[in-house]
Order: C-alpha cells, then structure tokens, then sequence
C-alpha cells in the first residue's frame, strides 16, 4: 500500500537490462494510451538507491507489467536475507519475501534464528531433529521406509 502523499501509478514496467528495449516501447504505449507508469529510466533518480526505488514502485502502483523473456527468468538479482527485528507488516516488494523473525528473542533464540536463516539462504532446509506426534499419547513406532 502507497503512504499518504504519494504518488500512484497504474502500472509498473519490471524488465531485465537486456530487454530494455521492449520494456521502454511498452511503457511509452501505455502511457500513450492514458496510463501513468514507473520506468526505471524515466524515473529513478541517479545516485538513488536501485533497491529503495523498486520498492517504492512497486508500492505505488496498481499492477506490475513484466516484460518476460529468458533473460528476466535466468536472472540473478542480489538476495536478500531478511530479518524482522521490530513489528511490521512489509509491503511492495517485501510483502512476498520470506523473513526470519527475531522480534521479542533473547540472545541465544535470535542466534539461533539468524543461524537458521543463514543456512536456508545457502540452499539448506529448516527440517527440525524430530517432530511430536500431535495425537497424544505415542502408541507405536512407525517405519515409513517400508511401506509400498
């Protein structure tokens, strides 16, 4: 959602360096036709902050035009590795991003978080060592390796 005071655009056009091109043709015929749109290149500031600008279209806008091409699929943005260290709710492009929350932990709970978060940002996984059975009382030990 935009704050108070800021500017809203219908759409904003997300492309990748080499698709530069199509993208600009797209928003120049979008905006011909009576919409208003963010385009990098129209639009972001130089000496600005790439991330904070993205974000911020993304927030402003109705709706994201994706100029998609292998090379927006293939590409590798930097990624992040978000922690949540006080009571928020992320919005624009934050809003889909998976954090790791370390508000209201001690010490060694955010260690450990951070520590999770690290290894699932190297492509590990948050498996616990062991999982309680949620039906009460254990009555038997399954092996689920020999079931066909």
């Amino acid at each position: 959602m935009s704050q108070p005071g800021e500017e809203r655009r219908d759409f904003f056009i997300s492309f990748n360096s080499a698709d530069r091109a199509w993208a600009e043709w797209i928003a120049f015929e979008v905006e011909k036709a009576g919409y208003r749109t963010y385009f990098q290149h129209w639009d972001f500031a130089p000496g600005s902050n790439f991330v904070l600008e993205m974000h911020r279209a993304a927030r402003q806008s109705e709706r994201t035009i994706v100029v998609l091409s292998p090379d927006y699929l293939k590409a590798l943005f930097t990624q992040p590795v978000p922690l949540r260290v006080k009571e928020c709710q992320p919005d624009g492009l934050l809003a889909a991003v998976v954090y790791e929350n370390l508000v209201g932990l001690d010490e060694e709970e955010a260690c450990a978080a951070l520590r999770k978060a690290l290894k699932a940002w190297q492509g590990g996984r948050a498996k616990p060592a062991s999982v309680a059975f949620p039906g009460g009382e254990k009555t038997c030990l399954c092996d689920v390796t020999h079931i066909t």
